[in-house]
């Protein structure tokens, strides 16, 4: 059973913000080996998509988006900091989180496009959600990334 949360920053309990802030240090700055500052100053002004799993009786973040209001980052509204963590991964929570995230994005900002910063290796992942791929490939800090809009 998922519990999801979409909440404004300031709505955020601290447990489960630092949670958050944990799991976007380990999956962006640990595993991907990136140094780049996670937190860029858009995590105040993003509403935050989190799913909540028990696993052997705690309560885990298993999958996590942030979404950005028209205007606040690009033109268009956009979904980032999208990660599954180890310990959810396969399980098919990434494609449920994708989905969610665009549902409560386009009932959040109606009639907006969805711009996203993707890591190259997951534009099929993201085209299956109708994004379409709208630049070249561009090294982000050692990753290839494209971005896409729907």
């Amino acid at each position: 059973m998922i519990e999801w949360q979409w909440l404004a920053f300031e709505a955020i309990p601290r447990k489960d913000l630092y949670e958050v802030l944990r799991q976007r240090q380990e999956v962006f700055v640990l595993e991907q080996t990136c140094l780049y500052p996670d937190l860029d100053g858009y995590d105040e002004a993003a509403h935050h998509l989190m799913a909540w799993q028990t696993i052997d009786g705690a309560r885990r973040l298993v999958a996590y988006l942030r979404c950005l209001a028209p205007g606040a980052k690009y033109t268009e509204m956009s979904l980032g900091r999208i990660l599954t963590p180890a310990i959810a991964r396969g399980t098919g929570i990434g494609r449920q989180l994708v989905a969610e995230g665009i549902r409560r994005a386009e009932a959040q900002h109606p009639g907006h496009r969805i711009r996203i910063g993707a890591q190259q290796r997951l534009e099929h992942f993201y085209q299956s959600f109708g994004f379409a791929t709208v630049s070249a490939p561009y090294d982000e800090d050692g990753i290839l990334h494209i971005d896409m809009l729907r």
